[in-house]
């Protein structure tokens, strides 16, 4: 079970520097200058990829926790 759980906290670092990668594409989309429109498709790309980030997280928590609980 120990490759539940290195293999889970490797999906969870995934996540998070998803998450990381997220903040700083929108503050650039934020720094650019862009009018309203233009912002906000920029954004909704981001949020897409900020809920994945979150969704792969957490699946990689659950593998680190699973594997916890079995070994």
């Amino acid at each position: 079970m120990t490759y539940v759980v290195w293999g889970g906290a490797a999906v969870t670092v995934a996540g998070v520097l998803g998450l990381l990668a997220c903040a700083l594409l929108a503050m650039r989309a934020r720094q650019a200058g862009l009018d309203d429109a233009a912002l906000r498709a920029r954004l909704q790309r981001v949020v897409t990829l900020n809920l994945a980030s979150l969704a792969l997280s957490g699946l990689g928590l659950m593998a680190v926790v699973v594997g916890l609980f079995l070994s």
